[in-house]
């Protein structure tokens, strides 16, 4: 097969780092800033909603992102988000999504934590049914709300645990909010079964992701991009094959990196880190993870054969239960024998 576009966009897939809120298609968000008009700077006509998607660097996207999280007002808005955002996966053929989310957003701004996960759990559970896709719950501190925010998010975790919740993260700025002030929280959250996906090394350099490591007990970085600037690092890594979730337009949007033509991916991969492809925020940052493994064959210079194996690279490093693994790896090798006819 010559037609890269259309092989990626029928392949099966897993999506291992994709933002709850920050998945919102323009049209979701345009009809909830409609309903909060006057009292929301997000745009309620679609169309402008690239033009105020256009990031200056890090901090105002955390500034834009908050201002979408601020539409999410009640329940019924939990539900129709989330139920939307497996739509969308879906259509890409995403059969298994691990969503990141920060429940400690909503319930500060008033939605109690049972209705949240309740409504998280209902559509999950819909959309199961509706979509054929998995979703799980990677539940996230906001790292700019600090500690209190820690606080409520492993409470939140503990008391609620909804029965998709695989995981426990760490997102937000980088610079200025250190790693291991959060070690309390992961080890909590790592003793109750939860397992450890923080950011790190997107926009600070490797001894961030160092940290995760060392007093995270990180299984999976997300991002890491930096790792590319320390040999050790890489060697570490490479030896543990702990995944890096790498989503290449979004460093490229939030100016973590320059261009994507600069973007460490290839490097990365050269050194045998276990890669994953994902796409973090898609509607804000103009692409869906069919184009970011668009992105990542030209830079890596794959046929479909590589693309492929990206693909079973994320079912590797996912939590899925191994016969899961199996399954839905079976399907990228049988979708790949077919295409290759």
């Amino acid at each position: 097969m010559t037609d890269l576009s259309a092989f990626i966009a029928g392949l099966p897939k897993a999506e291992l780092h994709v933002h709850h809120v920050g998945s919102a298609s323009p049209r979701i968000v345009a009809e909830l800033a409609a309903r909060h008009e006057g009292h929301s700077p997000v745009p309620a006509d679609p169309g402008q909603l690239a033009d105020y998607f256009a990031f200056r660097d890090f901090a105002h996207f955390i500034e834009v992102y908050l201002s979408v999280v601020d539409l999410i007002r009640d329940q019924e808005d939990v539900w129709i988000l989330t139920h939307e955002v497996a739509r969308e996966l879906a259509r890409q053929q995403v059969r298994y999504a691990e969503l990141t989310v920060t429940p400690y957003s909503h319930v500060h701004r008033g939605i109690p934590a049972p209705a949240f996960c309740e409504a998280i759990e209902d559509a999950r559970k819909r959309a199961e049914v509706d979509f054929g896709i998995a979703l799980r719950w990677c539940f996230d501190i906001p790292g700019e709300a600090g500690l209190p925010a820690a606080e409520e998010t492993l409470r939140i975790a503990l008391q609620e645990r909804p029965d998709g919740l695989i995981s426990f993260g760490l997102g937000g700025p980088e610079i200025g909010v250190p790693r291991p002030q959060f070690k309390p929280y992961f080890d909590q959250a790592r003793a109750a079964g939860l397992r450890s996906v923080p950011h790190a090394g997107e926009t600070t350099g490797p001894e961030t992701i160092w940290d995760a490591l060392r007093e995270l007990g990180a299984e999976r970085i997300g991002h890491g991009v930096s790792a590319a600037l320390d040999p050790e690092l890489l060697t570490f890594l490479a030896e543990r094959q702990i995944a890096l979730e790498v989503c290449p337009t979004s460093n490229v949007r939030t100016r973590a990196v320059a261009t994507l033509d600069e973007h460490p991916l290839p490097q990365l991969v050269e050194a045998g880190l276990l890669v994953t492809i994902n796409s973090d925020d898609p509607p804000m940052f103009g692409t869906t993870l069919n184009d970011e493994y668009g992105v990542a064959a030209r830079l890596l210079g794959l046929g479909p054969d590589g693309i492929a194996a990206l693909a079973r690279a994320a079912v590797t490093a996912s939590f899925l239960e191994p016969a899961e693994k199996v399954r839905i790896s079976g399907e990228i090798d049988a979708y790949l024998a077919t295409a290759a006819r």
